[in-house]
């Protein structure tokens, strides 16, 4: 039978769905993208409201194109609404985030015509990593490689514990393992990625952190940069920095969650640091990384958000000068904290904090790339499009040349000459 994937939301979604892709084509299933497939999983999201809603109408979407397709639904939405999402006209199967080794046995029961089937049960404290391998992923250049789950923050708006549970590590043997494959099947660059990434090895018995994890897949020989996902300040020590420095491979990208600029505000969304903490931080990685990328995610509107605390934060965020910056409105999530508060933001408040939000997001990346005018950076080209290579930099600029050579996959050394139309050119320089 042929199958089809659809992923919503993060990096731990998209390098599951990857993963369940190997194990449904190592069964003898057939990857087949287009509407004529049998069979349609679609990797969910529950971060936002958006994100539900995007979920069900990608569902309906598959079904409406070929009735008699097998609806499979996993993913975060899943996990925190089973009910819900098994509900929704024409789904099949409903997994969530936990007990995806149930797919193939799950699915030869719905072709039996044993379904609507749910298979979902909470996280446990003492559940396992739950090992997920990817091995050859499409574009053979960047791979994503989950070594963490869960996370017991539980900030006041954030539905994700929830959804992903406790706390639980990849061990480093696993995860050097995958670097190794990854790098025989001609993989340059690894993200390590997870739900809460500092939490890395917390959970497991030997004395590790996410520093030890970095410089054992740095020791992998044919990966030649390794990235991270989202961090939080506390995570990125003195310590921790001057270890990264001495690793070649480690690129000096960092996106350090921020969430609000504001003190009282980030008090109330439970988050464990303060503005000059987080300040401080950069401050720190500056010294180490002079030209690192820092990027962030920010909150627009949450519960009780004044105008002056709004503008303490939209001053603080240019005070620190990210070099790229994602927003998101507020949105409420059930049973959460923060979704129970009466002072709850108008949409159009909401809606008008976050576009000037945007705008000096827009600002202040344009800034940051024009500081890099005239430097030499390595780039990674990883998508051709019109003759022009796209790839990024240690930093993650998105840079491009136009060149005959084929340059997919290849490391090579470009000067940054401008931006053009929100681009930025690059030039190959001579090796």
């Amino acid at each position: 039978m042929r199958f089809s994937t659809y992923t919503l939301g993060c990096k731990v979604n998209q390098y599951e769905t990857e993963a369940v892709e190997e194990m449904l084509e190592a069964a003898g299933y057939i990857r087949d993208q287009s509407d004529e497939a049998d069979i349609a999983l679609i990797n969910t999201c529950t971060v936002t409201n958006t994100s539900d809603q995007k979920s069900r109408q990608i569902i309906r979407r598959h079904k409406r194109k070929r009735k008699d397709c097998i609806v499979v639904v996993l993913g975060c939405y899943a996990q925190v609404s089973p009910e819900e999402v098994a509900a929704v006209e024409g789904v099949d199967l409903v997994l969530g985030t936990k007990n995806r080794a149930n797919l193939l046995e799950d699915l030869e029961a719905v072709r039996r015509g044993e379904g609507p089937i749910v298979d979902v049960e909470e996280h446990e404290r003492t559940d396992p990593f739950e090992a997920l391998h990817v091995e050859d992923a499409e574009a053979r250049t960047r791979a994503y490689m989950k070594v963490q789950d869960g996370c017991n923050r539980y900030c006041s708006y954030c539905i994700i514990p929830y959804a992903r549970g406790f706390i639980r590590s990849r061990a480093i043997d696993d995860a050097v393992k995958e670097a190794r494959r990854l790098a025989q099947n001609g993989f340059r660059e690894v993200v390590l990625t997870g739900i809460h990434i500092g939490s890395y090895g917390k959970d497991l018995d030997e004395a590790v952190e996410l520093i030890d994890l970095i410089e054992a897949i740095g020791a992998v020989d044919g990966i030649l940069r390794i990235r991270l996902s989202s961090v939080e300040p506390m995570t990125i020590t003195d310590e921790f920095l001057q270890r990264v420095q001495k690793i070649p491979s480690f690129m000096p990208h960092f996106h350090l969650s921020l969430q609000s600029g504001s003190k009282k505000v980030l008090e109330e969304m439970n988050r464990k640091y303060t503005p000059a903490e987080y300040k401080e931080t950069v401050e720190n990685i500056r010294r180490y990384f002079p030209d690192a990328g820092i990027t962030t995610d920010v909150i627009a509107g949450f519960p009780g958000e004044t105008e002056e605390e709004f503008e303490e934060g939209l001053a603080f965020v240019r005070d620190i000068g990210f070099s790229d910056l994602h927003v998101f409105p507020y949105s409420m999530r059930k049973n959460t904290p923060a979704a129970k508060r009466e002072d709850q933001i108008p949409k159009a408040i909401k809606n008008r904090r976050a576009q000037r939000l945007i705008e000096a997001g827009k600002e202040m990346h344009k800034k940051f790339a024009e500081s890099m005018v005239g430097r030499r950076f390595s780039v990674l080209f990883e998508e051709e499009k019109d003759g022009k290579y796209y790839g990024f930099t240690p930093n993650y600029l998105r840079v491009f040349v136009e060149s005959d050579e084929d340059l997919h996959n290849a490391v090579r050394c470009v000067t940054i000459q401008g931006i053009r139309e929100e681009e930025i050119i690059a030039v190959l320089g001579k090796e």
